[in-house]
């Protein structure tokens, strides 16, 4: 069974949001210690430099991978991400087509997570490329649950 879509573009902005996203998702530890830092305040508490030093620090990581997203918006090689494209999606794989004689397979062994949101579907391949799909590109509420199945059976989404 094949999942066809209606044509895509991700905007950029959705990309950056999404990135930011996952990147917190997966390395919330730097939050544990940012506060660890700040902790330390209990041990010296005649400064509060502990708590500037894990402020700036927490601003800098989350700027970091700002700008690294925001860059990656601009680059010839991520360009693919940004066109208008629909997917042809089945068991075996994903294909994003361009037009009917262009498109590019995705091997699901590419994907490392799935998320299901109220708005959408986004498969993360890694921390800098991921495939959205939002609920309006689906064809019907069958196609959705479809898609549910082939991620559950995967075991991506749970």
């Amino acid at each position: 069974m094949n999942i066809n879509t209606k044509k895509y573009q991700m905007s950029k902005r959705t990309f950056v949001t999404l990135g930011m996203k996952n990147v917190f998702r997966e390395q919330w530890w730097v939050f544990l210690i940012a506060i660890a830092i700040a902790g330390l305040t209990f041990i010296y508490p005649e400064t509060i430099w502990f708590y500037i030093i894990a402020g700036v620090g927490l601003l800098l990581y989350a700027l970091f991978w700002l700008i690294q997203f925001t860059g990656l918006t601009q680059l010839d090689q991520a360009k693919m991400l940004f066109e208008r494209v629909s997917y042809e999606i089945n068991s075996r794989q994903i294909l994003m087509k361009l037009s009917t004689k262009q498109g590019m397979p995705i091997k699901w062994e590419m994907i490392k997570k799935a998320r299901k949101s109220k708005n959408g579907v986004t498969l993360v391949i890694n921390k800098a490329q991921m495939i959205y799909l939002p609920m309006k590109v689906f064809n019907s509420e069958r196609d959705i649950k479809l898609l549910e199945t082939i991620l559950s059976r995967k075991g991506l989404i749970k």
